[in-house]
């Protein structure tokens, strides 16, 4: 597997894999689903996208940007997402390490998560193993696509 920065030419499945993981409706916040001309302007607004390659195709992506402005414009958000058929070959594993990485050159100081949902086990695994520190728990934090509220769990890691 190899980690690189997205080329325009890797839209289409990218937009194909982060439309998966908002369809399934239980790990982003957002709704609607990326189209053409959408997803080029969300990808190109990030201030970095790398991708997961194998064999010359797309198996995950990231995108990293500001999680605030002004003076919290030092702390980063970053959000992941694996094909569907790739899951459980830690892919994301190697998402998250890359991001940390290119969080840091770019100048942040924190990366943090919002809304990581309790029940999404795996990721919650995943950055405990990497030295994310868990802030707490929110309440309901997060609808899920069948309607129903889970909580939430912000992580942060200091770069």
């Amino acid at each position: 597997m190899q980690i690189r920065e997205y080329q325009k030419s890797d839209l289409p499945e990218m937009i194909q894999i982060w439309n998966e993981v908002v369809d399934e409706g239980s790990a982003f916040p957002q709704e609607e689903l990326l189209n053409e001309d959408t997803g080029a302007a969300f990808f190109a607004s990030q201030s970095y996208c790398g991708i997961a390659e194998e064999d010359g195709s797309i198996v995950g992506l990231y995108i990293l940007h500001p999680n605030n402005v002004g003076r919290c414009g030092h702390i980063c958000n970053a959000s992941y997402a694996v094909r569907a058929t790739c899951r459980g070959r830690h892919i994301g594993e190697g998402l998250v390490k890359d991001c940390l990485e290119n969080a840091k050159r770019l100048g942040f100081g924190v990366l943090q998560f919002n809304a990581v949902v309790e029940s999404n086990v795996h990721a919650r695994h995943l950055y405990e193993r990497l030295s994310f520190v868990q802030l707490g728990t929110i309440p309901g934090g997060f609808r899920m696509k069948d309607g129903h509220y889970e909580n939430i769990c912000p992580y942060y890691h200091t770069l």
